[in-house]
């Protein structure tokens, strides 16, 4: 989880500390009134544990603060926004999460992606797509709406081909070699990504498997300077503070000093594409 969710969740327990010390309550009275086990309310006051709906109205109702239900509510909801278990984003399906990021790059007017592992979404063949969702599906043990989602990615493709965006991809030589369905969808995926080169409005660079190791970073997704998107194994974070931000930004800046493109960047396809036979 990043720090600004940790320092958020500290914030509304703060919050809650204070309304409960003002009522003239302690930590004990308070547990004994809301049926809780006495721990409970320093778990939540000082950020270890993340606070229900029903805890924020046990606060409220039993400090006398009803008239501030509805701002610390609209706070908690926020900070389960920032981290999100993908098994609440894929419960109805791929197709939703394909959606959301629809909205997120049609939204944005300059998209910075790093990918360390894979091709990138707005990069991907139908069928790389259709290898590595359906993987994903089987592995967060989603409901199958494996068409659909597919459908869906490269709806989102469109976007590449509108004058009002830019994209900036950065590739480690990695993702080159990560087999994604079969050596057939590689090298068709492969072909794709040399022909990326000379697209207008689209920059793409591939970071060499030699390359000193400067930054060391999971996938992530910029939209503009105001929201990053990382996917973790569990859960997919929502990045908003700006001084989070801001260390994304300078870690993309440093990995595309890094990358090649052009010639040198088509020399490490073409031997991806070579291994394949």
């Amino acid at each position: 989880m990043t720090n600004s969710v940790y320092d958020a969740r500290e914030a509304l327990g703060a919050r809650l500390r204070e309304l409960r010390r003002r009522s003239g309550l302690t930590g004990r009275a308070l547990a004994g009134l809301a049926g809780w086990h006495e721990s409970k309310v320093s778990k939540i006051e000082y950020g270890r544990i993340t606070p229900t709906d029903a805890d924020i109205r046990a606060y409220c109702e039993h400090t006398g603060a009803a008239d501030q239900l509805a701002d610390l509510l609209a706070t908690l909801h926020t900070i389960d926004a920032a981290y999100v278990e993908w098994r609440r984003i894929l419960g109805t399906g791929l197709h939703r999460r394909q959606q959301k990021a629809l909205k997120l790059e049609a939204e944005a007017t300059v998209i910075r992606d790093y990918q360390p592992q894979i091709i990138p979404g707005l990069l991907q063949t139908a069928e790389y797509a259709e290898a590595k969702l359906r993987r994903g599906m089987e592995f967060h043990q989603a409901p199958n709406d494996l068409d659909a989602a597919v459908g869906k990615r490269m709806e989102r493709q469109r976007i590449l081909y509108q004058r009002d965006h830019r994209f900036h991809f950065l590739i480690a030589e990695q993702a080159l070699y990560t087999t994604v369905g079969s050596d057939a969808v590689m090298r068709g995926q492969l072909d794709r990504l040399a022909a990326i080169f000379g697209m207008p409005r689209v920059t793409l660079g591939v970071i060499p498997a030699t390359a000193e190791a400067l930054v060391v970073s999971t996938n992530f997704a910029m939209f503009d300077n105001r929201l990053v998107m990382v996917e973790g194994t569990a859960a997919e974070l929502t990045i908003t503070q700006p001084r989070e931000i801001a260390t994304y930004g300078r870690a993309f800046k440093i990995l595309a000093a890094q990358s090649v493109s052009g010639g040198d960047a088509r020399s490490l396809i073409r031997g991806a594409v070579e291994k394949r036979g």
